[in-house]
Protein backbone atom coordinates (compact mmCIF):
# COMPACT_ATOMS: atom_id res chain seq x y z
CA UNK A 1 0.00 0.00 0.00
CA UNK A 2 1.42 3.09 -1.21
CA UNK A 3 -0.30 6.38 0.55
CA UNK A 4 1.62 8.44 -1.73
CA UNK A 5 2.08 6.88 -5.30
CA UNK A 6 0.19 8.55 -8.07
CA UNK A 7 -3.88 8.67 -8.46
CA UNK A 8 -5.18 6.24 -9.20
CA UNK A 9 -8.52 6.94 -10.76
CA UNK A 10 -9.31 4.71 -13.95
CA UNK A 11 -12.80 4.98 -14.41
CA UNK A 12 -14.14 1.42 -15.96
CA UNK A 13 -15.86 3.17 -18.75
CA UNK A 14 -13.41 4.91 -20.50
CA UNK A 15 -12.11 1.42 -20.66
CA UNK A 16 -14.74 0.07 -21.71
CA UNK A 17 -15.87 3.02 -24.60
CA UNK A 18 -12.79 1.72 -26.31
CA UNK A 19 -13.34 -1.60 -27.35
CA UNK A 20 -16.97 -1.23 -27.40
CA UNK A 21 -19.86 -3.42 -29.83
CA UNK A 22 -23.21 -3.32 -30.75
CA UNK A 23 -23.68 -6.91 -29.22
CA UNK A 24 -22.48 -5.20 -25.87
CA UNK A 25 -24.76 -2.38 -26.03
CA UNK A 26 -27.54 -4.91 -26.46
CA UNK A 27 -26.80 -6.67 -23.41
CA UNK A 28 -26.87 -3.08 -21.30
CA UNK A 29 -29.71 -2.09 -22.37
CA UNK A 30 -31.82 -5.33 -21.61
CA UNK A 31 -30.21 -5.11 -18.34
CA UNK A 32 -30.24 -1.42 -17.86
CA UNK A 33 -33.64 -1.72 -18.54
CA UNK A 34 -34.78 -4.84 -16.39
CA UNK A 35 -32.50 -2.80 -13.42
CA UNK A 36 -34.04 0.17 -13.80
CA UNK A 37 -37.29 -1.38 -13.25
CA UNK A 38 -36.14 -3.31 -10.08
CA UNK A 39 -34.27 0.15 -8.80
CA UNK A 40 -37.87 1.73 -9.29
CA UNK A 41 -39.76 0.29 -6.22
CA UNK A 42 -36.77 0.31 -4.11
CA UNK A 43 -35.46 4.19 -4.66
CA UNK A 44 -39.23 5.28 -3.76
CA UNK A 45 -39.27 2.91 -0.59
CA UNK A 46 -35.41 4.20 0.91
CA UNK A 47 -36.81 7.84 0.39
CA UNK A 48 -39.73 6.98 2.37
CA UNK A 49 -38.35 5.27 4.99
CA UNK A 50 -35.12 7.50 5.46
CA UNK A 51 -37.36 10.40 6.29
CA UNK A 52 -37.45 12.06 2.86
CA UNK A 53 -40.17 12.31 -0.28
CA UNK A 54 -40.16 9.21 -2.84
CA UNK A 55 -38.73 11.96 -5.37
CA UNK A 56 -35.77 12.58 -3.54
CA UNK A 57 -35.44 8.89 -3.49
CA UNK A 58 -35.52 8.87 -7.37
CA UNK A 59 -33.70 11.66 -7.90
CA UNK A 60 -31.15 10.26 -5.43
CA UNK A 61 -31.02 6.66 -7.90
CA UNK A 62 -30.64 8.79 -10.88
CA UNK A 63 -27.85 11.19 -10.01
CA UNK A 64 -25.85 8.81 -8.05
CA UNK A 65 -26.75 5.79 -10.56
CA UNK A 66 -25.00 7.82 -13.32
CA UNK A 67 -22.47 9.24 -11.69
CA UNK A 68 -21.38 5.85 -9.81
CA UNK A 69 -21.34 3.70 -13.33
CA UNK A 70 -19.69 6.84 -15.13
CA UNK A 71 -16.72 7.28 -12.51
CA UNK A 72 -16.55 3.97 -10.82
CA UNK A 73 -13.77 1.10 -10.96
CA UNK A 74 -16.35 -1.51 -11.07
CA UNK A 75 -17.67 -2.41 -14.64
CA UNK A 76 -20.88 -3.98 -13.42
CA UNK A 77 -21.84 -1.82 -10.28
CA UNK A 78 -25.48 -0.41 -9.90
CA UNK A 79 -25.52 2.89 -7.39
CA UNK A 80 -27.99 4.51 -5.34
CA UNK A 81 -30.08 4.64 -1.90
CA UNK A 82 -29.60 1.35 0.16
CA UNK A 83 -31.25 0.04 3.22
CA UNK A 84 -27.87 0.43 4.52
CA UNK A 85 -28.49 4.21 5.22
CA UNK A 86 -32.25 4.21 5.92
CA UNK A 87 -31.27 4.67 10.34
CA UNK A 88 -28.55 7.05 9.58
CA UNK A 89 -30.29 9.23 7.24
CA UNK A 90 -33.37 9.48 9.57
CA UNK A 91 -31.64 10.27 12.78
CA UNK A 92 -29.73 12.94 10.91
CA UNK A 93 -32.81 14.31 9.83
CA UNK A 94 -34.21 14.37 12.89
CA UNK A 95 -31.53 16.14 14.77
CA UNK A 96 -29.97 18.40 12.17
CA UNK A 97 -32.65 18.56 9.48
CA UNK A 98 -32.05 18.68 5.69
CA UNK A 99 -29.17 20.75 5.57
CA UNK A 100 -27.01 18.88 8.07
CA UNK A 101 -28.09 15.75 6.40
CA UNK A 102 -26.89 17.53 2.57
CA UNK A 103 -23.82 18.43 4.77
CA UNK A 104 -22.96 15.05 6.15
CA UNK A 105 -23.33 13.49 2.71
CA UNK A 106 -20.90 15.78 1.20
CA UNK A 107 -18.48 15.56 3.65
CA UNK A 108 -18.50 11.70 3.27
CA UNK A 109 -18.48 12.40 -0.17
CA UNK A 110 -14.80 14.43 0.11
CA UNK A 111 -13.99 11.32 2.57
CA UNK A 112 -14.45 8.62 0.40
CA UNK A 113 -12.44 10.80 -2.68
CA UNK A 114 -9.66 10.91 0.11
CA UNK A 115 -9.51 7.09 0.72
CA UNK A 116 -9.19 6.65 -2.97
CA UNK A 117 -6.59 9.11 -3.29
CA UNK A 118 -4.47 7.63 -0.35
CA UNK A 119 -5.01 3.98 -1.56
CA UNK A 120 -6.84 2.83 0.96
CA UNK A 121 -9.31 0.97 -1.04
CA UNK A 122 -7.59 -2.39 -0.43
CA UNK A 123 -7.96 -1.75 3.48
CA UNK A 124 -11.33 -0.95 3.98
CA UNK A 125 -11.80 -4.56 2.54
CA UNK A 126 -10.03 -6.01 5.89
CA UNK A 127 -12.82 -4.40 7.90
CA UNK A 128 -13.89 -7.51 10.03
CA UNK A 129 -16.63 -9.58 8.98
CA UNK A 130 -18.39 -9.95 12.35
CA UNK A 131 -18.59 -6.32 12.17
CA UNK A 132 -20.16 -6.14 8.55
CA UNK A 133 -22.49 -8.53 10.01
CA UNK A 134 -23.12 -7.26 13.02
CA UNK A 135 -24.73 -4.09 12.12
CA UNK A 136 -25.98 -5.08 8.96
CA UNK A 137 -28.57 -7.29 11.17
CA UNK A 138 -28.49 -4.20 13.36
CA UNK A 139 -30.12 -2.31 10.52
CA UNK A 140 -31.94 -5.01 8.90
CA UNK A 141 -34.01 -5.42 12.55
CA UNK A 142 -34.03 -1.46 13.00
CA UNK A 143 -35.75 -1.11 9.25
CA UNK A 144 -38.51 -3.74 10.27
CA UNK A 145 -39.09 -1.75 13.10
CA UNK A 146 -39.87 1.33 11.33
CA UNK A 147 -42.57 -0.14 9.01
CA UNK A 148 -44.89 -1.67 11.46
CA UNK A 149 -46.90 1.09 11.91
CA UNK A 150 -47.12 1.72 7.93
CA UNK A 151 -47.64 -2.25 7.75
CA UNK A 152 -50.44 -2.65 10.70
CA UNK A 153 -52.22 1.26 9.78
CA UNK A 154 -51.59 2.06 13.14
CA UNK A 155 -52.02 5.99 12.40
CA UNK A 156 -48.95 6.82 14.73
CA UNK A 157 -47.72 10.06 13.95
CA UNK A 158 -45.25 10.81 16.39
CA UNK A 159 -43.51 7.21 16.69
CA UNK A 160 -40.01 7.69 18.72
CA UNK A 161 -36.67 7.51 17.41
CA UNK A 162 -35.17 4.91 19.24
CA UNK A 163 -35.69 1.32 19.11
CA UNK A 164 -37.15 0.71 22.79
CA UNK A 165 -39.25 3.53 23.37
CA UNK A 166 -40.47 2.98 19.19
CA UNK A 167 -41.92 -0.57 20.02
CA UNK A 168 -43.10 0.21 23.68
CA UNK A 169 -45.37 2.77 22.21
CA UNK A 170 -46.36 0.05 19.03
CA UNK A 171 -47.04 -2.30 22.21
CA UNK A 172 -49.48 0.28 23.64
CA UNK A 173 -51.51 1.19 20.38
CA UNK A 174 -51.35 -2.43 18.67
CA UNK A 175 -55.04 -2.35 19.45
CA UNK A 176 -55.47 0.61 16.74
CA UNK A 177 -54.65 -1.87 14.16
CA UNK A 178 -56.64 -0.97 10.79
CA UNK A 179 -57.86 -4.69 9.74
CA UNK A 180 -57.53 -3.34 5.42
CA UNK A 181 -54.71 -1.66 5.61
CA UNK A 182 -53.20 -5.02 7.46
CA UNK A 183 -54.99 -6.78 4.60
CA UNK A 184 -53.34 -4.79 1.60
CA UNK A 185 -50.12 -5.28 3.74
CA UNK A 186 -50.26 -8.88 3.77
CA UNK A 187 -51.12 -9.44 0.37
CA UNK A 188 -48.22 -7.34 -0.90
CA UNK A 189 -45.89 -9.50 0.97
CA UNK A 190 -47.56 -12.70 -0.18
CA UNK A 191 -47.14 -11.78 -3.87
CA UNK A 192 -43.33 -10.28 -3.31
CA UNK A 193 -42.54 -13.78 -1.75
CA UNK A 194 -44.71 -15.99 -4.58
CA UNK A 195 -43.40 -13.78 -7.78
CA UNK A 196 -39.87 -15.47 -7.69
CA UNK A 197 -41.06 -18.75 -7.43
CA UNK A 198 -43.27 -18.81 -10.70
CA UNK A 199 -41.00 -16.20 -12.86
CA UNK A 200 -37.94 -14.54 -11.76
CA UNK A 201 -38.10 -12.03 -14.68
CA UNK A 202 -39.46 -9.23 -13.23
CA UNK A 203 -39.13 -7.90 -9.34
CA UNK A 204 -41.48 -9.24 -6.99
CA UNK A 205 -41.52 -5.61 -5.47
CA UNK A 206 -42.38 -3.98 -9.02
CA UNK A 207 -45.18 -6.71 -9.38
CA UNK A 208 -46.79 -6.35 -5.74
CA UNK A 209 -46.95 -2.74 -6.30
CA UNK A 210 -48.86 -2.37 -9.56
CA UNK A 211 -51.05 -5.28 -8.82
CA UNK A 212 -51.43 -3.94 -5.14
CA UNK A 213 -52.32 -0.19 -6.31
CA UNK A 214 -54.37 -1.24 -9.00
CA UNK A 215 -56.74 -3.06 -6.86
CA UNK A 216 -56.74 -0.34 -4.23
CA UNK A 217 -57.28 2.27 -6.29
CA UNK A 218 -60.88 0.49 -8.01
CA UNK A 219 -61.69 -0.02 -4.09
CA UNK A 220 -61.38 3.11 -3.27
CA UNK A 221 -62.87 4.72 -6.13
CA UNK A 222 -66.00 2.43 -4.92
CA UNK A 223 -66.15 2.79 -2.00
CA UNK A 224 -64.21 6.07 -1.25
CA UNK A 225 -65.34 5.46 2.60
CA UNK A 226 -62.39 2.69 3.14
CA UNK A 227 -58.97 4.54 3.91
CA UNK A 228 -56.10 3.13 2.52
CA UNK A 229 -53.13 5.67 2.82
CA UNK A 230 -51.19 6.05 -0.49
CA UNK A 231 -47.95 8.16 -1.33
CA UNK A 232 -50.23 11.22 -2.48
CA UNK A 233 -52.09 11.31 1.31
CA UNK A 234 -48.89 11.40 3.10
CA UNK A 235 -46.63 13.72 0.61
CA UNK A 236 -49.11 15.08 -1.36
CA UNK A 237 -48.56 16.24 -5.26
CA UNK A 238 -44.71 15.46 -6.39
CA UNK A 239 -42.79 17.82 -8.74
CA UNK A 240 -41.76 15.82 -11.85
CA UNK A 241 -39.00 17.77 -12.84
CA UNK A 242 -35.29 17.22 -11.49
CA UNK A 243 -34.53 19.94 -8.54
CA UNK A 244 -32.44 23.32 -9.04
CA UNK A 245 -28.70 22.65 -7.57
CA UNK A 246 -29.27 24.73 -4.16
CA UNK A 247 -26.03 25.17 -2.02
CA UNK A 248 -25.54 25.04 1.81
CA UNK A 249 -23.15 26.89 4.61
CA UNK A 250 -20.58 25.49 5.83
CA UNK A 251 -18.74 26.36 9.07
CA UNK A 252 -16.44 24.89 11.63
CA UNK A 253 -19.07 24.12 14.05
CA UNK A 254 -21.41 21.98 11.83
CA UNK A 255 -18.68 20.43 10.11
CA UNK A 256 -17.31 19.41 13.97
CA UNK A 257 -20.88 18.19 14.70
CA UNK A 258 -21.62 16.56 11.58
CA UNK A 259 -18.07 15.10 10.66
CA UNK A 260 -18.86 11.65 12.66
CA UNK A 261 -22.01 11.33 10.80
CA UNK A 262 -20.24 11.76 7.61
CA UNK A 263 -17.69 9.59 8.60
CA UNK A 264 -20.27 6.54 9.17
CA UNK A 265 -21.84 7.45 5.96
CA UNK A 266 -18.44 7.36 4.38
CA UNK A 267 -17.01 4.10 5.61
CA UNK A 268 -20.51 1.93 5.50
CA UNK A 269 -20.81 3.42 1.64
CA UNK A 270 -16.69 2.27 1.40
CA UNK A 271 -17.87 -1.34 3.06
CA UNK A 272 -20.87 -1.82 1.23
CA UNK A 273 -19.45 -0.58 -2.15
CA UNK A 274 -16.48 -2.64 -2.12
CA UNK A 275 -18.27 -5.51 -0.70
CA UNK A 276 -20.86 -5.46 -3.50
CA UNK A 277 -18.06 -5.01 -6.41
CA UNK A 278 -16.25 -7.68 -4.49
CA UNK A 279 -19.43 -10.50 -5.35
CA UNK A 280 -19.59 -8.78 -8.29
CA UNK A 281 -15.98 -9.37 -9.26
CA UNK A 282 -16.76 -13.42 -8.25
CA UNK A 283 -19.04 -13.60 -10.82
CA UNK A 284 -17.82 -11.87 -13.77
CA UNK A 285 -14.35 -12.95 -13.29
CA UNK A 286 -13.45 -8.91 -13.71
CA UNK A 287 -11.47 -6.90 -11.28
CA UNK A 288 -12.80 -3.72 -9.65
CA UNK A 289 -10.08 -0.65 -8.77
CA UNK A 290 -10.48 -0.55 -5.27
CA UNK A 291 -9.62 2.98 -5.47
CA UNK A 292 -11.07 4.52 -7.98
CA UNK A 293 -14.80 2.76 -6.82
CA UNK A 294 -14.40 4.53 -4.17
CA UNK A 295 -13.46 8.07 -5.26
CA UNK A 296 -16.56 7.71 -8.21
CA UNK A 297 -18.65 6.87 -4.76
CA UNK A 298 -17.24 9.95 -3.37
CA UNK A 299 -17.77 11.88 -6.25
CA UNK A 300 -21.59 10.95 -6.30
CA UNK A 301 -22.03 11.54 -2.71
CA UNK A 302 -20.72 15.04 -3.11
CA UNK A 303 -23.18 15.92 -6.00
CA UNK A 304 -26.23 14.61 -4.80
CA UNK A 305 -26.91 16.49 -1.97
CA UNK A 306 -26.94 19.59 -4.21
CA UNK A 307 -30.00 18.46 -5.47
CA UNK A 308 -31.48 17.33 -2.23
CA UNK A 309 -30.59 13.88 -2.67
CA UNK A 310 -29.35 10.85 0.08
CA UNK A 311 -26.31 8.99 0.79
CA UNK A 312 -25.19 6.79 -2.19
CA UNK A 313 -23.08 3.54 -2.21
CA UNK A 314 -23.30 0.29 -4.97
CA UNK A 315 -26.30 -1.83 -3.96
CA UNK A 316 -25.35 -5.47 -4.09
CA UNK A 317 -28.94 -6.98 -5.32
CA UNK A 318 -29.35 -4.20 -8.02
CA UNK A 319 -25.56 -5.04 -8.99
CA UNK A 320 -26.20 -8.83 -9.48
CA UNK A 321 -29.90 -8.17 -10.93
CA UNK A 322 -27.60 -6.39 -13.55
CA UNK A 323 -25.04 -9.40 -14.24
CA UNK A 324 -27.62 -11.89 -14.52
CA UNK A 325 -29.33 -9.80 -17.27
CA UNK A 326 -26.14 -9.46 -19.22
CA UNK A 327 -25.06 -6.16 -17.89
CA UNK A 328 -21.04 -6.20 -18.34
CA UNK A 329 -19.77 -2.30 -18.83
CA UNK A 330 -21.06 0.51 -16.89
CA UNK A 331 -23.36 0.98 -19.85
CA UNK A 332 -25.76 -0.73 -18.40
CA UNK A 333 -25.74 1.73 -14.91
CA UNK A 334 -25.93 4.48 -17.56
CA UNK A 335 -29.00 3.32 -18.84
CA UNK A 336 -30.82 2.29 -15.69
CA UNK A 337 -30.40 5.44 -14.39
CA UNK A 338 -32.17 6.48 -17.69
CA UNK A 339 -34.76 4.49 -17.70
CA UNK A 340 -35.72 5.87 -13.69
CA UNK A 341 -35.38 9.20 -15.17
CA UNK A 342 -38.08 8.62 -17.85
CA UNK A 343 -40.45 7.29 -15.57
CA UNK A 344 -39.82 10.46 -12.88
CA UNK A 345 -40.75 12.61 -15.69
CA UNK A 346 -43.62 11.17 -17.02
CA UNK A 347 -44.89 8.41 -14.20
CA UNK A 348 -44.75 10.10 -11.25
CA UNK A 349 -48.47 10.71 -10.85
CA UNK A 350 -49.25 7.31 -10.99
CA UNK A 351 -46.67 6.90 -7.83
CA UNK A 352 -49.08 8.52 -5.58
CA UNK A 353 -51.22 5.86 -5.95
CA UNK A 354 -48.94 3.27 -4.22
CA UNK A 355 -50.21 2.46 -0.90
CA UNK A 356 -47.71 2.77 2.07
CA UNK A 357 -48.50 -0.83 3.36
CA UNK A 358 -46.93 -1.92 0.25
CA UNK A 359 -44.22 -0.25 0.67
CA UNK A 360 -43.79 -1.33 4.23
CA UNK A 361 -44.20 -4.96 2.83
CA UNK A 362 -41.11 -4.15 0.41
CA UNK A 363 -38.96 -2.77 2.73
CA UNK A 364 -39.71 -5.49 5.37
CA UNK A 365 -38.76 -8.18 2.44
CA UNK A 366 -35.82 -6.22 2.50
CA UNK A 367 -34.88 -5.94 6.08
CA UNK A 368 -35.45 -9.74 5.67
CA UNK A 369 -32.60 -10.10 3.15
CA UNK A 370 -30.34 -8.29 5.10
CA UNK A 371 -30.55 -9.36 8.11
CA UNK A 372 -28.23 -12.44 6.99
CA UNK A 373 -29.20 -14.55 10.06
CA UNK A 374 -27.82 -17.96 8.38
CA UNK A 375 -24.34 -16.10 8.48
CA UNK A 376 -25.48 -14.97 11.90
CA UNK A 377 -25.72 -18.26 12.75
CA UNK A 378 -22.73 -20.04 11.20
CA UNK A 379 -20.74 -16.72 12.74
CA UNK A 380 -21.86 -18.36 15.93
CA UNK A 381 -19.97 -21.31 15.79
CA UNK A 382 -16.25 -19.30 15.59
CA UNK A 383 -14.35 -18.24 18.45
CA UNK A 384 -15.80 -16.12 21.04
CA UNK A 385 -13.83 -12.75 20.13
CA UNK A 386 -15.57 -13.00 16.92
CA UNK A 387 -19.36 -13.83 18.41
CA UNK A 388 -18.76 -10.73 20.89
CA UNK A 389 -17.45 -8.10 18.13
CA UNK A 390 -21.05 -8.99 16.38
CA UNK A 391 -22.79 -8.83 19.30
CA UNK A 392 -21.61 -6.20 20.83
CA UNK A 393 -22.04 -4.24 16.89
CA UNK A 394 -25.42 -5.53 16.61
CA UNK A 395 -26.88 -4.18 19.82
CA UNK A 396 -25.14 -0.86 19.82
CA UNK A 397 -27.04 -0.38 16.28
CA UNK A 398 -30.21 -1.55 17.41
CA UNK A 399 -30.54 0.50 20.73
CA UNK A 400 -28.43 3.19 20.17
CA UNK A 401 -27.10 4.30 16.47
CA UNK A 402 -24.81 3.11 14.03
CA UNK A 403 -22.33 5.44 14.27
CA UNK A 404 -21.50 4.56 17.99
CA UNK A 405 -21.95 0.73 16.59
CA UNK A 406 -19.37 1.10 13.85
CA UNK A 407 -16.57 3.21 16.10
CA UNK A 408 -17.27 1.13 19.05
CA UNK A 409 -16.98 -2.37 17.11
CA UNK A 410 -13.97 -0.91 15.09
CA UNK A 411 -12.67 -0.83 18.16
CA UNK A 412 -13.12 -3.80 19.94
CA UNK A 413 -12.61 -5.44 17.02
CA UNK A 414 -8.77 -3.98 17.02
CA UNK A 415 -8.46 -4.73 20.31
CA UNK A 416 -9.08 -7.83 20.18
CA UNK A 417 -6.50 -8.43 16.78
CA UNK A 418 -3.76 -6.83 19.01
CA UNK A 419 -4.62 -9.50 21.36
CA UNK A 420 -4.32 -12.12 19.07
CA UNK A 421 -0.98 -10.87 17.93
CA UNK A 422 0.51 -10.58 21.21
CA UNK A 423 -0.58 -14.05 22.06
CA UNK A 424 0.91 -15.57 18.79
CA UNK A 425 4.29 -13.15 19.04
CA UNK A 426 6.87 -14.89 20.60
CA UNK A 427 10.08 -13.92 22.85
CA UNK A 428 12.55 -16.75 23.28
CA UNK A 429 15.95 -16.70 24.80
CA UNK A 430 18.72 -19.04 24.01
CA UNK A 431 22.26 -19.57 25.64
CA UNK A 432 25.19 -21.95 25.30
CA UNK A 433 24.03 -23.05 21.58
CA UNK A 434 21.54 -22.07 18.73
CA UNK A 435 19.92 -23.57 16.15
CA UNK A 436 19.97 -21.34 13.40
CA UNK A 437 18.03 -23.03 11.60
CA UNK A 438 14.88 -23.82 14.10
CA UNK A 439 12.16 -22.53 13.16
CA UNK A 440 12.72 -23.09 9.35
CA UNK A 441 11.54 -25.88 6.75
CA UNK A 442 15.61 -26.07 6.06
CA UNK A 443 16.94 -29.91 6.63
CA UNK A 444 20.26 -28.97 7.58
CA UNK A 445 21.28 -27.80 11.02
CA UNK A 446 24.13 -25.71 11.69
CA UNK A 447 24.31 -25.18 15.86
CA UNK A 448 26.66 -22.62 17.03
CA UNK A 449 28.24 -22.52 20.49
CA UNK A 450 27.33 -19.60 22.14
CA UNK A 451 29.79 -18.27 24.65
CA UNK A 452 28.72 -17.79 28.37
CA UNK A 453 27.80 -14.34 29.09
CA UNK A 454 25.86 -13.85 25.70
CA UNK A 455 21.97 -14.14 25.94
CA UNK A 456 19.94 -14.12 22.53
CA UNK A 457 16.26 -13.18 22.77
CA UNK A 458 14.69 -13.82 19.44
CA UNK A 459 11.25 -11.64 18.83
CA UNK A 460 9.03 -13.59 16.18
CA UNK A 461 6.31 -11.19 14.74
CA UNK A 462 5.78 -7.61 14.98
CA UNK A 463 7.54 -5.70 17.43
CA UNK A 464 4.57 -2.86 17.62
CA UNK A 465 3.25 -1.47 21.03
CA UNK A 466 2.01 -4.41 22.76
CA UNK A 467 5.08 -6.33 22.13
CA UNK A 468 7.70 -4.30 22.81
CA UNK A 469 5.63 -3.86 26.80
CA UNK A 470 5.85 -7.82 26.27
CA UNK A 471 9.80 -7.70 25.99
CA UNK A 472 10.47 -5.03 28.20
CA UNK A 473 9.07 -6.78 30.95
CA UNK A 474 11.29 -10.37 29.68
CA UNK A 475 14.03 -8.14 29.71
CA UNK A 476 13.48 -6.91 33.24
CA UNK A 477 13.57 -10.07 34.39
CA UNK A 478 16.70 -10.97 33.21
CA UNK A 479 18.30 -8.27 34.55
CA UNK A 480 19.35 -10.23 37.58
CA UNK A 481 21.70 -12.46 35.80
CA UNK A 482 24.07 -9.91 33.51
CA UNK A 483 25.36 -10.59 30.48
CA UNK A 484 28.77 -9.44 28.65
CA UNK A 485 26.15 -9.58 25.21
CA UNK A 486 22.72 -9.26 24.66
CA UNK A 487 21.88 -10.41 20.81
CA UNK A 488 17.95 -9.63 19.63
CA UNK A 489 17.44 -11.81 16.70
CA UNK A 490 14.95 -9.84 14.35
CA UNK A 491 14.83 -12.27 11.39
CA UNK A 492 10.74 -12.35 12.06
CA UNK A 493 9.94 -9.07 12.63
CA UNK A 494 8.29 -7.70 10.03
CA UNK A 495 8.04 -4.45 10.99
CA UNK A 496 8.99 -2.14 14.20
CA UNK A 497 6.59 1.01 15.39
CA UNK A 498 7.28 4.13 17.25
CA UNK A 499 6.95 2.17 21.03
CA UNK A 500 9.01 -0.78 19.60
CA UNK A 501 11.70 1.94 18.68
CA UNK A 502 11.53 3.65 21.89
CA UNK A 503 11.56 0.87 23.70
CA UNK A 504 14.64 -0.71 21.73
CA UNK A 505 16.30 2.64 22.70
CA UNK A 506 15.55 2.67 26.02
CA UNK A 507 17.24 -1.06 26.18
CA UNK A 508 19.94 0.01 24.09
CA UNK A 509 20.94 3.30 26.87
CA UNK A 510 21.05 1.05 29.78
CA UNK A 511 22.24 -1.57 28.43
CA UNK A 512 25.50 0.30 27.42
CA UNK A 513 25.09 2.22 30.98
CA UNK A 514 25.82 -1.62 32.66
CA UNK A 515 28.41 -1.93 29.93
CA UNK A 516 26.31 -4.17 28.11
CA UNK A 517 27.31 -4.98 24.52
CA UNK A 518 23.52 -4.62 22.87
CA UNK A 519 23.73 -6.08 18.87
CA UNK A 520 20.33 -6.53 16.55
CA UNK A 521 20.27 -9.69 13.86
CA UNK A 522 18.96 -10.36 10.83
CA UNK A 523 16.95 -7.14 10.57
CA UNK A 524 14.98 -6.64 7.08
CA UNK A 525 15.65 -3.40 5.16
CA UNK A 526 12.21 -2.00 6.26
CA UNK A 527 12.97 -2.28 9.77
CA UNK A 528 16.84 -1.18 9.04
CA UNK A 529 15.61 1.95 6.97
CA UNK A 530 13.04 2.76 11.00
CA UNK A 531 15.51 2.20 12.94
CA UNK A 532 18.47 4.54 10.92
CA UNK A 533 15.77 6.94 10.70
CA UNK A 534 15.50 7.22 14.82
CA UNK A 535 19.31 6.99 14.43
CA UNK A 536 19.29 3.83 16.68
CA UNK A 537 22.13 2.72 13.79
CA UNK A 538 24.52 5.49 15.35
CA UNK A 539 23.73 4.85 19.18
CA UNK A 540 24.68 1.33 18.39
CA UNK A 541 27.77 1.44 16.29
CA UNK A 542 26.92 0.33 12.16
CA UNK A 543 28.80 -2.75 13.10
CA UNK A 544 26.36 -3.75 15.93
CA UNK A 545 23.54 -4.47 12.89
CA UNK A 546 24.52 -7.59 11.73
CA UNK A 547 22.76 -9.38 8.86
CA UNK A 548 23.00 -13.13 9.69
CA UNK A 549 22.92 -14.79 13.12
CA UNK A 550 26.26 -16.40 12.72
CA UNK A 551 27.97 -12.97 12.36
CA UNK A 552 25.91 -11.79 15.34
CA UNK A 553 27.08 -14.66 17.09
CA UNK A 554 30.36 -14.34 16.23
CA UNK A 555 30.78 -10.58 16.86
CA UNK A 556 29.71 -11.60 20.48
CA UNK A 557 31.31 -14.05 21.14
CA UNK A 558 34.59 -11.92 20.46
CA UNK A 559 33.76 -9.52 22.28
CA UNK A 560 33.19 -11.72 25.56
CA UNK A 561 36.69 -13.09 24.91
CA UNK A 562 38.16 -9.75 24.49
CA UNK A 563 36.50 -8.71 28.02
CA UNK A 564 37.45 -12.07 29.55
CA UNK A 565 41.02 -11.26 28.46
CA UNK A 566 40.81 -7.82 29.88
CA UNK A 567 39.35 -8.71 32.98
CA UNK A 568 42.41 -11.41 33.53
CA UNK A 569 44.37 -9.15 32.75
CA UNK A 570 44.10 -6.79 35.91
Amino acid sequence: MNFSGPIDFKPKLFSALSHYSASKFKNDLIAGIVVGIVALPLAIAFGIASGVSPTIGLITAIIGGFLVSAFGGCSVQIGGPTGAFIIIVYNIIATHGLQGLAIATFMAGLILVLLGLFHLGTVIKFIPYPIVVGFTAGIALTIFSTQINDFFGLGLTDVPGDFISKWGVYLQNFNRIDWITLAVGIVSLLIIIVSPKISKKLPGALIAIILVTAAVYVIKSIMPEINIETIGDRFGSMPTDIPQPQGFVLNMATINTLLPSAFTIAILGAIESLLSATVADGVTGSRTNSNTELIGQGIANVVVPFFGGIPVTGAIARTMTNITNGGRTPVAGIIHAIVLLLIFLFLMPLINLVPMACLASVLIVVAYNMSGWRTVKAIFKNPKSDISVLMVTFLLTVIFDLTIAIEIGLLLAIILFLRRIMENTQIKVYSQQLDVAEGTEATTHEILDVARGVEVYEIDGPFFFGVATKFDELMRTSMANKPIVRIIRMRKVPFIDATGVHNLEILIKSSQAEGIHVVLSGVNPNVHNVLENARIEQLLGEDHICDHITKAVAMANSIVSRVNTEQNAR
